[in-house]
């Protein structure tokens, strides 16, 4: 995908990314993931049985709105879950499976030109990385004399993200203004669901745990502390995952 890339980047900046979102082949390699991902239908109440049997219907529709710009995401469906080892339970937001697929081509874009920028302590959500890596860092630290371990968590990281400042550090790398506004509107979907706590609701911070995308922006906007740590002597930064 890098490869594919390169031709849009100037000065640092990602440039004319969208026609890669939309391309078919990674529609088509974006659906063949969802669909291997399974997972429930969202509020149009279609199903991945449902999508499939009209796919090429579907995936060349979901490109000609990329491409024209007419593309618009349903909302969210919420459900809360049970949190493990709490009485509290966890939002977790479904979007529709075009959503999933769009959200998966558009992952397919960002994440090789983020990926370069992540720090070496970041496990999370990584391609190719994961929490036994992470750990298997620690059993190498500990090995090697240090003695402190601190385990530490962002209450609500996820739904507490703020717009403002996830848009900017996206903008410092992509300005392609489709890519975007298509990220934009994926960040003010509607969430609908039953159980959903309005008195809760932040319509500038948030990007729904579930969605495909979430983790990436996640890692995009804490990038910056890991590398803080990492500068200012904490050993390995922090691992994390």
């Amino acid at each position: 995908m890098l490869t594919a890339l390169e031709t849009g980047l100037k000065g640092g900046q990602w440039f004319s990314l969208i026609d890669k979102v939309y391309a078919p082949a990674n529609l088509r390699q974006a659906w063949t993931k969802v669909r291997d991902n399974a997972g429930a239908a969202g509020v149009d109440q279609q199903t991945i049985a449902l999508f499939e049997q009209n796919l090429e219907a579907n995936l060349a529709n979901l490109s000609a709105g990329l491409r024209t710009g007419s593309y618009r995401p349903a909302a969210i469906r919420r459900e809360w879950i049970p949190k493990l080892g709490s009485q509290e339970l966890r939002p977790l937001g479904i979007p529709t499976v075009r959503d999933r697929i769009v959200q998966t081509a558009l992952r397919h874009v960002l994440e090789p030109i983020f990926e370069r920028t992540f720090a070496a302590q970041s496990y999370g959500v990584r391609p190719q990385r994961g929490a036994k890596d992470a750990l298997r860092r620690v059993d190498e630290l500990l090995k090697a004399g240090q003695v402190w371990v601190v385990d530490a968590d962002l209450k609500s990281y996820f739904d507490t993200i703020p717009h403002a400042q996830l848009r900017a550090r996206v903008a410092e790398q992509i300005s392609d203004g489709r890519v975007l506004e298509l990220l934009e509107a994926f960040l003010a979907q509607d969430v609908l669901g039953e159980l959903e706590r309005q008195n809760e609701a932040e319509p500038f911070a948030g990007t729904p745990q579930g969605a495909v995308i979430s983790p990436l922006l996640a890692n995009i906007y804490l990038n910056p502390l890991d590398h803080l740590l990492a500068a200012r002597g904490s050993r390995d930064g922090a691992l994390r995952r």
